[in-house]
């Protein structure tokens, strides 16, 4: 059986806090501005903006299944946004079936997460005055990319093989899950191939680096927006506790409205400024292939759907707040006219005893 030579690409997210101050980062670590590689096809759209800081980590040993013991070269990337994108590197070469095999044992990726996050924590300690709110939460997302070169075209008609790649499956699927495994695949010349799905990817090209970098922003976007979502969901059960019927004493009730409100209008300008932010830094427009090739991903990760949560969320927060806002001003009237009718009860009596 024919050997297959490649790279497998490992992009772990992780979100760091608030804001991370990039400017203040290049004066404690050896990092640069992730300059984005440029193809004849690459457009002049594909930009990050601002550029995030990629800062090389050392190499790192792998005790991978079916491959043995390997040494993965490793970086991480930084975005003013909070978050950050671990990458392992990892040089392989196998026959089929044992890649297979390896594709299946990635389902359980525990392991490489924890060692993303041991890898990581030097420069984390080190950037931490630079972050802004910081907190490193336990949420992650990976991506597995296999990288092939061109000479492994002819195993990728195995459709069978292919899907199981891609679903980091090494059990046989049904003919149906092969087709949702391979509904989307690209190429842009009779040399190159996509096939992206949930979990992973196979990539069969010569120079994909940019191709890579959309795919891994992809990637952190997915755990920023699950991100921001968790948020929204844990102030909107908090706000449901503030939207209560009005209390039989009335001074508690307009002393529990301050802080709530603040909150959650804090969160909403927060949510509001992460999602446009986590949104937008990758600028890709018109229809060139990276931008398909974000598309095809993005579709894969849901990200349309995650979209549309937040939105719908954030119209939620606003409603509460409009609906906390408004309790508290007709509270505010009531305990005044309240104030006025004490008042003039007190000048009536100040007459009458006079």
């Amino acid at each position: 059986m024919s050997i297959l030579q490649g790279t497998l690409h490992i992009y772990v997210a992780f979100d760091w806090g608030d804001e991370i101050l990039l400017e203040r980062v290049r004066h404690v670590v050896p990092a640069t501005t992730q300059e984005l590689p440029r193809r004849r096809r690459t457009p002049l759209s594909f930009i990050y903006r601002p550029a995030p800081l990629r800062a090389p980590l050392e190499n790192v040993t792998l005790n991978l299944a079916e491959l043995g013991t390997l040494s993965a070269s490793a970086s991480v990337t930084l975005f003013d946004f909070g978050a950050v994108s671990v990458a392992f590197h990892v040089p392989f070469a196998a026959a089929p079936d044992a890649l297979l095999r390896f594709a299946g044992s990635l389902a359980v990726s525990a392991p490489l997460i924890q060692k993303a996050r041991e890898v990581a924590e030097p420069i984390h300690r080190q950037v931490l005055p630079a972050i802004q709110g910081p907190l490193w939460h336990d949420m992650s997302e990976e991506y597995f990319v296999f990288h092939f070169g061109p000479e492994a075209l002819p195993q990728t008609t195995d459709l069978a093989w292919l899907a199981g790649m891609v679903h980091l499956e090494s059990l046989p699927l049904s003919a149906d899950e092969i087709g949702e495994a391979l509904r989307s695949r690209l190429s842009y010349s009779p040399e190159d191939l996509f096939v992206p799905d949930w979990a992973a990817a196979v990539l069969v090209d010569r120079e994909c680096d940019d191709t890579l970098h959309a795919i891994a922003f992809a990637n952190l976007q997915l755990l920023e927006f699950r991100h921001i979502d968790n948020r929204l969901d844990e102030s909107l059960a908090a706000a449901a506790r503030i939207v209560q019927p009005l209390p039989r004493t009335l001074l508690p009730y307009w002393r529990m409205h301050e802080r709530p409100l603040r909150v959650l209008g804090e969160l909403k300008v927060e949510a509001n400024g992460l999602f446009e932010r986590a949104g937008n830094v990758l600028k890709l427009v018109g229809d060139p292939y990276l931008a398909r090739v974000y598309r095809m991903v993005a579709a894969r990760f849901h990200l349309e759907t995650w979209i549309e949560n937040i939105q719908r969320k954030l119209e939620v927060a606003e409603g509460v707040y409009q609906v906390v806002s408004d309790h508290a001003a007709h509270f505010r009237a009531q305990f005044l006219e309240v104030v006025v009718v004490l008042i003039l009860i007190e000048i009536v009596l100040a007459f009458v005893h006079w």
